[in-house]
């Protein structure tokens, strides 16, 4: 299998605009998230894939490779699919471009389950870490993600899934981390579908994908460094480096 890594980056982000661009230990936040998601050395070729000249000469400049985008795009898997439908490829891996703190062990764990012997059969794949801080669980900017026996993905959501009416039940809360894996043509089928109600409502991209009768293979991971969502976050991730 071909596989290769892409990396959706914005420059005008909603909450934290030109976010990719801070820079985190003398280095922009995207370059720590190109240079860090090559090291693993899983993938053929990584790209970033952006609307943006600052953002791609960043990359180019400093000896990587950058896609831009032709249009404009809702999602950043919309962003890479458009880039992706023209490369020989069988796995793209989505890596979002505000996690500079990528480690190759859960990318490893994510492309396993492709190789095992139910992989033929799943589309698409992505990762998850549980949630034990109560605040967090309940925070709306921490999506939330409800899995069935065989952790295939039952509902995506920024409301507290499950509810926990029972006290009495012990339940574990999974954070859904950005991180996906597509087979090219599940990824080409994405973009082809119109965005769903579901999708609208809570602003969560792969509940197209649950909406159109696909689920998506959740993968357990662990600490996986601070997303740059905000100042704070970077603030966070000054002290962790």
């Amino acid at each position: 299998m071909k596989i290769i890594a892409m990396i959706p980056a914005r420059y005008a982000a909603t909450r934290f605009p030109a976010k990719l661009m801070q820079l985190l230990g003398g280095k922009t936040v995207i370059r720590h998230t190109y240079e860090n998601t090559k090291a693993t050395e899983l993938f053929d070729d990584v790209f970033v894939v952006t609307d943006s000249d600052i953002i791609y000469n960043e990359i180019v400049n400093n000896g990587g490779k950058a896609i831009m985008s032709i249009k404009q795009h809702e999602s950043g898997s919309d962003r890479i699919a458009e880039a992706a439908e023209q490369l020989d490829v069988d796995i793209i891996v989505n890596v979002q471009g505000d996690e500079p703190f990528v480690k190759k062990e859960p990318l490893q764990k994510l492309l396993n389950v492709f190789k095992e012997k139910e992989g033929k059969n799943i589309q698409v794949a992505s990762l998850m870490q549980e949630l034990n801080d109560e605040k967090l669980i309940a925070d709306s900017n921490y999506v939330k993600v409800a899995v069935d026996k065989n952790f295939n993905s039952l509902f995506f959501s920024r409301s507290v899934i499950p509810y926990p009416r029972d006290k009495n039940v012990k339940t574990i809360y999974y954070e859904h981390i950005g991180v996906y894996a597509f087979r090219k043509q599940a990824l080409i089928n994405f973009t082809n579908w119109k965005i769903t109600p579901l999708e609208a409502a809570e602003k969560i991209e792969c509940l197209r994908y649950l909406e159109n009768g696909i689920p998506l293979k959740m993968v357990v991971t662990h600490y996986m460094g601070i997303e740059i969502d905000t100042l704070e976050d970077l603030q966070k991730a000054e002290q962790l480096l």
